[in-house]
């Protein structure tokens, strides 16, 4: 079971963004309210002009998360958040085979978009329904996927904002000190977009590789749930899931978005690839 020194990062519209602060745990980070294929840039909209695309806020039943990758699977087009977005329980319930979650088929408005997605895969659905009983990859497989709507694939670009990239699916996780970049796009920060970016370090891996703990310039804040981190080369590293209050305070838990998507192909997802940036990565701030 994950620590309950963590809390998951959804913002909750009806909830104080910060109530759980002080409880010794890690809250999740919602604010209410084979390969992976490269894909050419001639099927996304120009980077510049693309209204849906990795950083952009998603909204699930009054949960506001931050959207990370894009991805593809056959002619459709998804979005990444985290699982807990969709959760129904209490900031620290971070375990995905036993806490509870909307159904598939929810409708999750995705700024930027005409129409709603629809959550078509969240792997703590997956995991309570298939039985899973390892406890790294219950504690630490937090990945969702929306679907957006067919009208609206016109309007989307890979790119994380900011940074570019990703430029491929990272796959031997992090080691202590290596650099990591973020993009979080939390409505606590009032749309003030140079507060977005966010670079720190890994401290390295854990849970048996299924998570990365790392420390940011600012930490991830409820609402930058979902958000995707970038490894030193710019490939796709993971998805922000939880604050932890203790023993690192301030810390924030990244689930490895290898294993996370290897989990989905092999439960019902198969084909699913990671979409490729049109722009090259840039650390530089």
């Amino acid at each position: 079971m994950r620590p309950s020194t963590l809390s998951r990062l959804a913002r909750r519209a009806r909830r104080a963004a910060v109530a759980g602060a002080a409880v010794a745990g890690a809250l999740a980070l919602t604010v209410a309210g084979p390969a992976t294929a490269a894909s050419a840039a001639s099927t996304w909209a120009p980077a510049g002009s693309a209204t849906v695309h990795p950083g952009v806020q998603t909204e699930t039943a009054g949960a506001q998360c931050t959207a990370n990758f894009v991805f593809t699977r056959g002619g459709d087009v998804y979005l990444g958040q985290a699982a807990h977005c969709a959760g129904t329980g209490g900031q620290t319930e971070t375990d995905g085979c036993s806490s509870g979650s909307l159904p598939l088929g929810t409708k999750v408005t995705v700024e930027g978009a005409d129409h709603p997605g629809t959550l078509v895969y969240s792997s703590w659905l997956t995991m309570q329904a298939d039985g899973e009983q390892g406890a790294d990859t219950c504690a630490y497989n937090d990945l969702a996927l929306v679907r957006l709507d067919p009208a609206d694939a016109a309007h989307v670009n890979p790119s994380v904002p900011f940074w570019g990239g990703p430029t491929g699916l990272d796959t031997n996780g992090t080691s202590a000190g290596e650099q990591v970049y973020s993009y979080g796009n939390s409505s606590l920060r009032g749309g003030l977009s140079p507060l977005s970016p966010k670079t720190g370090a890994s401290l390295g891996d854990s849970g048996g590789g299924w998570s990365h703990d790392v420390y940011t310039v600012s930490p991830g804040i409820p609402g930058d749930s979902g958000s995707a981190f970038l490894s030193a080369d710019g490939s796709a590293l993971g998805v922000l899931s939880t604050l932890a209050l203790a023993p690192l305070p301030g810390s924030n838990g990244v689930g490895d978005l290898a294993r996370e998507v290897a989990y989905a192909r092999a439960h019902g997802m198969g084909g699913l690839a990671l979409a490729h940036g049109t722009q090259p990565f840039s650390p530089l701030l």
